[in-house]
């Protein structure tokens, strides 16, 4: 499901000649395109929300925050952390009835060159994301999405393994990804774009 509005992007990238391609976005640029893709399958998409167990601190500008949280039937996600009103909707998914989805996005190459960055991304702040998701005791259902640009899918498919080898060596709670992956037009280095949504289990 991601894979393919992922892949509508790109091919709409094509069509208009862009110069930039879908690799070309950063993290925060690839939200609204999830986000819409993600509205289009159904779902209710809220970006931005605070972890749970933050909810308690007041000032509401505070806290963790999770890239994405989902419910079913595009129903509305509650607010436990302000005051209910009349107007509140009766259908609202509580937090730990939602899921919760972070999303990392890591490219080899980038528009400047090769990423220095690349190995310690997946490596280092990739699992830091589904230790944030695993300790928080009031999130059920939670998964990391993980989005990696590529040479080619040899280099994806190697690297998309050994990230899952290091959340496992670390004993990080997480379950088998549903992987898949699609080329891309190579105007920086990339190929081909492979992802990896990896539950988060033992909630």
């Amino acid at each position: 499901m991601v894979e393919v509005t992922l892949a509508a992007e790109a091919d709409r990238l094509e069509q208009e000649q862009s110069v930039r391609g879908l690799d070309g976005y950063d993290e925060l640029g690839l939200h609204p395109i999830l986000y819409a893709g993600l509205q289009q399958e159904g779902y209710g998409v809220f970006a931005e929300q605070r972890y749970p167990s933050d909810r308690s601190i007041p000032n509401h500008s505070e806290g963790e925050r999770c890239d994405l949280v989902l419910t079913p039937d595009g129903r509305p996600l509650a607010a436990p952390d302000r005051e209910p009103t009349l107007f509140d909707p009766p259908d609202a998914v509580a937090l730990d009835d939602a899921f919760w989805l972070e999303v990392k996005v890591v490219g080899q190459f980038t528009t400047e060159g090769p990423n220095p960055k690349y190995s310690s991304a997946l490596l280092s702040t990739a699992p830091r994301d589904v230790s944030k998701l695993s300790r928080d005791r009031r999130i059920t259902h939670a998964g990391l999405l993980i989005v990696l640009f590529g040479s080619d899918k040899e280099v994806v498919d190697h690297d998309l393994d050994a990230c899952l080898s290091r959340f496992l060596d670390r004993r990080l709670p997480v379950g088998i990804p549903v992987r898949r992956s699609f080329s891309i037009t190579d105007r920086i280095g990339n190929g081909m774009c492979g992802c990896a949504l990896l539950p988060v289990v033992g909630k």
